[in-house]
C-alpha cells in the first residue's frame, strides 16, 4: 500500500508527463472562470442604471454583454473539459501500462502470496476508479476550484468586508471537511481491502470447486464467504455514514454566507457605503460560490475513494521486483542443494534438511507420497522461492540471485497449471521466444505431439484462442506450455506433474518426445507415474520433507525400501510378492 506522499509523488509524475495539456487545462479553466464573473457584475450595473433613471439603451447593451460573456464561458468551459478529458485518458493509459509492467515484474512467490483476487481487484476496480478520477473528477475539480477562487476575489474586490464575511460564513464547510478527511482515507482503504478479500475467497472457491466438493468443505467455504461479505458490508456502511454526516452539514453551511452578505450589504447600503447593484452583485457571487464548492466537496469525497484505490495501484511499486541482481553467469549447469530447509509463512517446516546434487544432462525423477515436499523442492530448484536455510545453486551461483531473463534461460519450471493467453497460437508460442520462425514453432509443436490438432484448426498458427476464438481443453493447454518450453530451450527443465492432464498414452509419448528433444539437458521430473522414474537416470525418494533414497531404478528396487514398495504398489503387487 503506497503512503500518501508516494501517491502525491506519483500524481506529480503523471502531470509532468503531459505538462503541456495540464497547462492548457489550467489556462482554459481560468479564462472560463473570468468570463463567468461578468454576469453578476453586469446585473448589478443594470440595477444601478435603472435606479439612476437611465434609458433602456444602456440596459440593452449590458444585457447583450451578459449574453456574450455567458457564450464565451460556455465555449471555454467545453473546450477545457475536452482538453481535460484527453489529458485524463492519456494519463489513465500510463497508469494501466505501469500496472501491467509492475505486475509482470513481480516474483512468482509474491503473486501467489498476494492472491489472484487482490491483484484482479487492483487491476480492475481500483484502476477504473483512478481512471474516473483522471478523466472526470480531476478536470471538474480543477474547473470548480478556479471558479471558486475567482468568485471570492470578485466579492473581495467589490467590498473587502463583504468578502471577509462570505469567507467566514463558509467556516462550517471547513470544519465538516476536516472531520470527514480525518476518517475517509482509512475508511475507503478498509473498504478496498474488504472487497479484495471477497474477490479472493470467491476466486479460490470457484477454482477449487471440485476439491471443496470432494472434501465436503461447502459449509466452511460458505461461512468464510459470509464472513468476508459481512466485513465488506460493515466497511461500506461506515463510508456511507461519513457521507450522510458530511453532505447535510455542507448543505446547511451554504445558507450562512449568503444571508450574512445580504444583511451586512443592507447595512452598508443604508449608510451609503455601497450601491444596491454592488450588494446584489456580491450576493450573486456568494450564491454562485455554492455551485463550485458543492462540486469541489463532491469531488473531494470521490477523491478519498479513488485516492485509496490509487494507493493500492501505486502500492505495487513497493513490492519486490524480479530484476537482474547483477549476479555472475553460472560457471556450468551443475545444481547443488545443500542443507536446504523451508517453511511456509503459515505452516510448519516442509523441508527438513535436503542435500542433493544434479549433474548436467542428468534425468532425475523425484517421487514420494503426497505432502513429502516434492513440489516445494521443485520451486526452490526453479528459484520461485528462497530456502529458509541452506542454499540452492546452479554453477556455483544461487538460483534466486539470477535475473528473470538469465533464470529463464537456465531453469524452467513447468507445472500442471497452464494458461492459454488471448491471441493466436503463434502469439502463445512466441511468448517463450519472440524471434522464433514458423518452422521453429512447428518443430516445437511436433516435439510435444501437438502439431496434429493445431494443423486441424481453421487458420493453423494464426487461429485465435480463448474467448471468441477456438477453445482448448486442459491437455491441449499443457501441450502448448510444453511447446513453449521446447522453444525457450533452457539448460534445466523441471516438470512438476507437467503431463498430469494428458491421458497416460499421450503423456508417455509426450515425455519421451521431450526427452529426445531435450537430449543433453538436465531434466528433473516430479512424478506420481512411476514409469517416469523407471526411464530416469536416477530416482530421488522424498518422505516427510527428507531425501530418504537416491539411486537408479534398478538399485532402489533391489534395495527393497520405500521406492520398491511404491513400485510394487504401482504395479498392483502385494508386499512381499515375487516380481
Amino acid at each position: 500500500m503506497a503512503e500518501p506522499k508516494d501517491v502525491r509523488r506519483a500524481t506529480t509524475r503523471l502531470i509532468r508527463a503531459d505538462a503541456r495539456s495540464f497547462t492548457a487545462v489550467l489556462a482554459l479553466n481560468s479564462a472560463a472562470a473570468i468570463a463567468g464573473l461578468a454576469a453578476p457584475y453586469l446585473v448589478g450595473r443594470i440595477i444601478d442604471e435603472v435606479r439612476a433613471g437611465h434609458g433602456t439603451t444602456a440596459v440593452d447593451k449590458l444585457a447583450g454583454a451578459i449574453l456574450i460573456a455567458a457564450t464565451a464561458q460556455l465555449l471555454l468551459a467545453r473546450w477545457a473539459r475536452y482538453v481535460g478529458h484527453r489529458f485524463g485518458e492519456r494519463t489513465l493509459a500510463r497508469v494501466r501500462e505501469d500496472f501491467v509492467d509492475r505486475t509482470l515484474a513481480l516474483p512468482a512467490n509474491v503473486v501467489e502470496r498476494a492472491g489472484a483476487g487482490d491483484l484482479t481487484t487492483r487491476g480492475t476496480t481500483d484502476v477504473a476508479l483512478v481512471g474516473t478520477t483522471l478523466r472526470d473528477v480531476g478536470p471538474e475539480l480543477l474547473i470548480s476550484s478556479v471558479q471558486a477562487v475567482f468568485l471570492l476575489a470578485a466579492v473581495i474586490t467589490l467590498n473587502p468586508l463583504l468578502g471577509l464575511c462570505g469567507v467566514l460564513g463558509f467556516g462550517g464547510i471547513w470544519w465538516a471537511l476536516r472531520w470527514y478527511l480525518r476518517r475517509a482515507r482509512d475508511g475507503y482503504l478498509a473498504e478496498g481491502a474488504a472487497t479484495s478479500d471477497v474477490a479472493e475467497i470467491l476466486t479460490a472457491t470457484v477454482t477449487g470447486a471440485r476439491t471443496v466438493e470432494a472434501l465436503r468443505l461447502e459449509e466452511k467455504r460458505i461461512a468464510a464467504s459470509r464472513d468476508a461479505l459481512e466485513t465488506s458490508r460493515r466497511t461500506r456502511f461506515h463510508t456511507l455514514f461519513l457521507r450522510t454526516v458530511f453532505f447535510p452539514a455542507v448543505d446547511m453551511s451554504y445558507v450562512v454566507p449568503v444571508a450574512t452578505v445580504l444583511l451586512l450589504g443592507g447595512v452598508l447600503l443604508q449608510h451609503g457605503a455601497m450601491s444596491l447593484g454592488s450588494v446584489v452583485s456580491a450576493a450573486l457571487y456568494v450564491q454562485q460560490l455554492s455551485e463550485p464548492l458543492d462540486e469541489i466537496l463532491m469531488r473531494v469525497e470521490q477523491l478519498q475513494s479513488s485516492g485509496a484505490s490509487f494507493a493500492r495501484v501505486e502500492g505495487l511499486a513497493q513490492a519486490p521486483r524480479a530484476t537482474d541482481t547483477g549476479a555472475p553467469a553460472p560457471a556450468n549447469d551443475l545444481i547443488e542443494v545443500t542443507g536446504v530447509r523451508y517453511a511456509y509463512d503459515r505452516g510448519g517446516e516442509v523441508l527438513g534438511g535436503v542435500d542433493l546434487t544434479v549433474r548436467p544432462g542428468e534425468r532425475l525423477a523425484v517421487v514420494g507420497p503426497s505432502g513429502a515436499g516434492k513440489t516445494t523442492l521443485s520451486r526452490l530448484l526453479a528459484g520461485v522461492d528462497a530456502p529458509t536455510a541452506g542454499s540452492v545453486t546452479v554453477g556455483g551461483v544461487p538460483v534466486v540471485a539470477l535475473g528473470p531473463e538469465q533464470l529463464r534461460r537456465q531453469v524452467v519450471l513447468v507445472t500442471q497449471e497452464h494458461h492459454v493467453f488471448l491471441g493466436t497460437v503463434r502469439d502463445n508460442l512466441r511468448i517463450a521466444e519472440p524471434s522464433a520462425t514458423d518452422e521453429a514453432l512447428w518443430a516445437g509443436l511436433t516435439a510435444v505431439g501437438a502439431d496434429s490438432w493445431v494443423r486441424r484448426l481453421p487458420d493453423g498458427l494464426d487461429t485465435a484462442l480463448g474467448d471468441g476464438g477456438s477453445a482448448t481443453d486442459g491437455s491441449q493447454a499443457q501441450q502448448l506450455a510444453l511447446a513453449r518450453v521446447v522453444l525457450a530451450d533452457p539448460h534445466t527443465l523441471i516438470l512438476d506433474e507437467a503431463t498430469a492432464l494428458l491421458d497416460p498414452t499421450t503423456a508417455r509419448h509426450t515425455e519421451r518426445a521431450l526427452a529426445a528433444v531435450l537430449q543433453g539437458r538436465t531434466v528433473i521430473a516430479i512424478a506420481h507415474r512411476l514409469h517416469t522414474a523407471s526411464d530416469a537416470d536416477r530416482v530421488a525418494v522424498m518422505e516427510n520433507g527428507l531425501l530418504t533414497e537416491l539411486g537408479t531404478h534398478d538399485e532402489l528396487v533391489a534395495a527393497d525400501g520405500s521406492y520398491a514398495a511404491l513400485w510394487r504398489s504401482w504395479h498392483g503387487e502385494r508386499p512381499g510378492a515375487p516380481g
